[in-house]
């Protein structure tokens, strides 16, 4: 263990937010340079480290933000900002150089760049201007650990998404021909163990090492190993030589999330091979990384049981990982999540409010348009489903685990909240939660239908049913409300 202090630039960002918690697990002292401190808001380690404003491309704000720190890591750049991300990364990267030669005791700075072989003609602007940022660096006088990376399978990562979202939402992908680029993907955890390797590896300084995962893939056999795992069908890819990079990110920016600033880098740098040619990172810090199979196995099952609310990591996990969702994380990442959200206020007090709920379904029905209820339940027995047949153990009294018509309970927490997860067959997987909150002289509940879909079907699945949405949430809602009041 140690108690060096280690600045940390970019900690809003998805290799930074994981990369704080995991040198404070080494026992590193920690300090964040944040632009905007608030994005940080949320963050479960931000009462154990020290904050300070700036932004990395202020060298004034960079020294102050360095004294006292042995190590540092710049992981800050502008893709998915402005036209001139190139130059605005060049003079960042100048700037916080400066301010690390002025900086007493400084023994490294770390740096996660692209990979890309430096003697390609044609490397992609993103990769170059990431290459760029390296020499910049190791212009100074501290020494450099410039690790280079590719694809990063994580969940919230933008290659992941990208990747992801095109996979679940595409049975029949036409695609250009860089699907056959070959790259060599790699998991989150293993970056991030690298990089805090790094600064305790003297043979690390002053070395570019190239970072990737055990297989050299193309980007078609990572959409097939991707609805493999996430348990879609066998997806169609049809190469066709018009669809250029520029189109492409066009494409990708109307059937994924992912805003078309970021979309567009991305793509650009399909074209080029991304893998790990002599300089290794496995030569100077040996580990044995995920295999993408396994990476993208973790990726997902983060994305199912994690994305909807954040304190579900408690409830459904032992404990948490860098592959996790984390508040800092953008709004396009961590799966699709659907909802239908509703709230009412009662007169009923927290605890009667809450009783209600809990005594949902079951002999006592579920409040409103009860043979629709009934037909979904026949329609899922006739599937192969358990339908609506189980009812539930107690009238009043729930466990966690329990069925309860064709639902199970999965959280319960009087009087605050209760999760039920769907048991019916579905092109995905749904939710049903109620949170309770103290309201004035009553309570306020909180309805969240959710629904994670699986690919397409899931999606038409959804908006199928949003005129029975209509019908049913709302009143759900405010009749359990209303019923609370009539049992005070």
């Amino acid at each position: 263990m140690t108690s060096s202090l280690v600045l940390v630039t970019g900690a809003t960002g998805y290799i930074g937010g994981r990369l704080v918690p995991e040198l404070l697990t080494a026992g590193y002292r920690v300090r964040v340079l944040a632009r905007t401190p608030a994005k940080l808001a949320g963050e479960p380690w931000l009462d154990q480290v020290e904050v300070q404003q700036g932004d990395a491309g202020d060298g004034d704000a960079v020294a102050r933000a360095l004294e006292g720190a042995t190590a540092a890591y710049y992981l800050v750049h502008s893709m998915g900002g402005a036209a001139d991300f190139a130059a605005r990364d060049r003079a960042a990267a100048a700037a916080f150089r400066d301010a690390a030669d002025r900086t007493p005791g400084l023994e490294q700075v770390v740096y996660l760049g692209g990979l890309g072989d430096d003697q390609d003609a044609e490397l992609s602007p993103h990769l170059a201007s990431r290459h760029e940022v390296g020499r910049v660096l190791a212009a100074g006088s501290v020494p450099i650990t410039e690790l280079r990376a590719a694809v990063i399978i994580g969940s919230g990562s933008a290659s992941f998404e990208m990747l992801r979202n095109l996979t679940d939402v595409l049975p029949v992908m036409i695609t250009p021909r860089w699907v056959s680029t070959r790259c060599q993907p790699v998991a989150i955890r293993d970056i991030l163990h690298w990089l805090v390797r790094a600064i305790s590896a003297p043979e690390a300084k002053g070395r570019v090492l190239e970072v990737g995962g055990p297989e050299v893939v193309t980007y078609e056999d990572m959409m097939r190993a991707y609805a493999e795992v996430a348990g879609l069908r066998k997806r169609l890819v049809i190469r066709v030589p018009f669809l250029t990079p520029r189109l492409s990110s066009h494409w990708v920016g109307l059937v994924t999330p992912l805003p078309l600033g970021l979309a567009r880098p991305l793509i650009e740098s399909l074209v080029n091979e991304v893998v790990v040619l002599d300089r290794s990172v496995q030569d100077v810090m040996p580990h044995e990384p995920l295999s993408l199979r396994e990476a993208l196995e973790v990726a997902v099952r983060r994305v199912e049981d994690l994305k909807v609310p954040s304190r579900w990591s408690d409830a459904t996990l032992p404990g948490r990982t860098p592959a996790d969702p984390m508040p800092s994380d953008p709004d396009w990442s961590g799966g699709t999540l659907l909802s239908d959200e509703q709230e009412a206020w009662s007169q009923a007090s927290p605890e009667q409010l809450f009783r209600t709920v809990s005594g949902i379904g079951g002999s006592r029905g579920w409040y409103v348009a009860e043979p629709l209820w009934s037909i979904r339940g026949s329609v899922d027995v006739l599937l192969g489903g358990v339908g609506m047949r189980r009812g539930r153990r107690h009238p009043d009294e729930l466990q966690v685990g329990e069925a309860l018509d064709f639902w199970r309970v999965e959280a319960l927490e009087p009087p605050m909240l209760l999760r039920l997860r769907a048991e019916m067959l579905t092109p995905g997987d749904a939710w049903l939660e109620w949170t309770v909150e103290p309201e004035g002289a009553g309570a306020r509940l909180q309805q969240r239908a959710l629904f994670h879909p699986r690919g397409l079907p899931g999606r038409l699945y959804w908006y199928g049913l949003i005129p029975f949405h209509a019908v049913i949430f709302k009143r759900l809602c405010t009749r359990l409300a209303e019923a609370a009041e009539r049992s005070s």
